[in-house]
């Protein structure tokens, strides 16, 4: 892990655990997996960006005060539970947004998503 991506985590680091379990499995999957840092996210790539990792920067009603946001995008819309927001920013493109809370919400159904993800992004 880059300290970049340590930095990131600064404002929040009980959320670091979250990441560096998401962060070790993609890396072990995808060794050709690319971390971009930014102030707003981290972004998580191929030749394209397949998933995206950020902090909450404002309160939101019903939302957790302290988490994880990972966004990932498909060409489809997903429909489960734990998708709090999906969006179509432009057609065949669905944007999908997953809280994780802790290291525990990094399961195999997120993992599956983002294998989903993945593939998708190779196909731009």
């Amino acid at each position: 892990m880059t300290d970049e991506e340590l930095l990131f985590f600064q404002s929040m680091p009980e959320m670091l655990p979250v990441y560096e379990k998401l962060r070790g499995l993609l890396a072990a999957a995808y060794p050709d997996m690319g971390v971009k840092v930014s102030k707003t996210q981290i972004s998580l790539r191929n030749r394209y960006v397949f998933a995206a990792v950020s902090l909450p920067w404002r309160k939101l009603k019903d939302w957790p005060e302290k988490y994880v946001l990972v966004s990932f995008g498909l060409g489809r819309k997903m429909e489960a539970p734990r998708i709090i927001q999906a969006v179509e920013p432009y057609p065949g493109r669905w944007t999908h947004h997953v809280i994780l809370e802790g290291p525990e919400d990094v399961d195999g159904e997120l993992l599956d998503w983002l294998d989903l993800a993945y593939g998708f992004s190779m196909t731009k």
